[in-house]
């Protein structure tokens, strides 16, 4: 029963998700992130659309229902809670957090989210610069536009997608290269192999492909 309900927690996490992202959530793409097979997905969008969570739509996109949105967010919520507890209260290094939040996310009750919240400071966003939902706390939502796309020059790292939490050995190159949320950057030029970038660790190049899941602001 355990796996059953980590599981369905796993899945309207990621098509919520993939919401956040702007990205249609069809099984395709739910493969994709969650490195499944096909007829496995199939068959747990089923379960998922026969227990109320969610729905099919005519196009084939699945959608949250109320019932499996408010889910969703409550899980959302405490993986990145677990990943603000994980960086900023034990120190656990900022590229493994992810992972390893997401063996918490399951096992966090509402007494603890509640701890969670009182003993962070109740944290707008969790270390890769994602919203945690519920946050009582305003901040300036300034327009962002992906790494890839963004004209030479100063900028400061915003947030870092989903898809891009999951690439560990990209994540280690971002880290390397001081490129985590908040940090300031400069934009040297872009070119066929990606996209150079200044730090204080020195220059960087960061392949199209990453930079394009890094959000920034100027």
């Amino acid at each position: 029963m355990a796996e059953m309900h980590d599981t369905t927690e796993e899945y309207l996490e990621t098509i919520l998700e993939l919401e956040e992202e702007g990205v249609v959530a069809l099984r395709a793409r739910l493969v994709e992130r969650l490195g499944l097979s096909a007829p496995a997905v199939s068959e747990t969008v089923f379960r998922l659309t026969e227990a109320g969570f969610t729905e099919m739509r005519d196009d084939r996109s699945i959608r949250l229902t109320a019932k499996g949105r408010t889910l969703a967010t409550t899980v959302v919520r405490r993986h990145r809670l677990a990943e603000r507890l994980l960086s900023d209260v034990i120190g656990l290094e900022w590229e493994k957090v992810h992972r390893e939040a997401a063996r918490w996310e399951h096992a966090i009750s509402s007494d603890v989210e509640e701890k969670l919240v009182e003993l962070l400071g109740d944290p707008m966003t969790c270390p890769h610069g994602n919203p945690i939902p519920g946050s009582k706390r305003v901040g300036d939502m300034k327009p962002v536009t992906p790494l890839a796309e963004a004209e030479p020059g100063k900028v400061t790292i915003a947030r870092i997608s989903e898809k891009l939490e999951l690439d560990d050995e990209s994540l280690r190159l971002v880290a390397k290269a001081r490129l985590i949320p908040g940090a300031s950057a400069t934009i040297v030029a872009r070119d066929a192999d990606g996209v150079r970038v200044k730090t204080p660790a020195g220059e960087t190049t960061v392949p199209t492909s990453v930079a394009q899941q890094m959000f920034v602001t100027t």
